[in-house]
């Protein structure tokens, strides 16, 4: 949905300018995990219907989506929920966490690898396999593993628009494509 990553895009960076001010005493993790629960909350279907609701305003339904958060929300946090449900923009709060993620991964040189398998990986293979992916794709990563029983054998690796095919599957396509043309 490219509407809501434009709409959701100026909010992400106005909440990440606030984190990064003096006065802000969250970091940014913090507020990425704040942000994160908000947005489990809006996908919430219940809560959906209760957006149409006229005798539920804007603070009130604040209140009630801050009160779904286990740890509750900082300042920063509150004020940009306050901000999103008075424009009607709850719809977007999935993307503009999404994009938040994306501008702290930035901001701290990092990046999220997605590491397809069609095996469990264990810590060990992932503590081996990370310092090697680092160094390919000249950042700091962390790691999230998905298991594809598809692949066969071998690993698939995504970072950002960045992918890294070496599973067994790929190396079939290839020698099926080869033998075909």
């Amino acid at each position: 949905m490219a509407e809501l990553a434009t709409v959701a895009r100026p909010y992400a960076e106005a909440i990440f300018q606030a984190a990064q001010g003096a006065a802000s005493s969250q970091s940014l993790d913090d507020i990425a995990q704040q942000l994160d629960a908000l947005a489990t909350v809006a996908r919430d279907r219940a809560l959906r219907q209760l957006v149409g609701d006229p005798q539920l305003g804007a603070e009130q339904l604040g209140e009630l989506m801050l009160s779904a958060l286990p740890g509750g929300a900082g300042d920063t946090v509150r004020k940009l929920l306050q901000v999103v449900l008075e424009n009607h923009r709850l719809a977007a709060l999935p993307a503009i966490a999404e994009q938040f993620h994306r501008l702290k991964d930035q901001a701290q040189q990092r990046a999220e690898v997605v590491i397809t398998s069609a095996f469990a990986i264990d810590q060990g293979q992932l503590d081996e396999l990370l310092p090697a992916l680092e160094r390919r794709f000249a950042r700091k990563l962390y790691a999230r593993v998905e298991v594809d029983p598809g692949l066969i054998g071998g690993v698939r690796v995504t970072v950002g628009d960045e992918v890294l095919d070496a599973s067994v599957r790929s190396r079939l396509d290839g020698m099926r494509h080869a033998l075909t043309a």
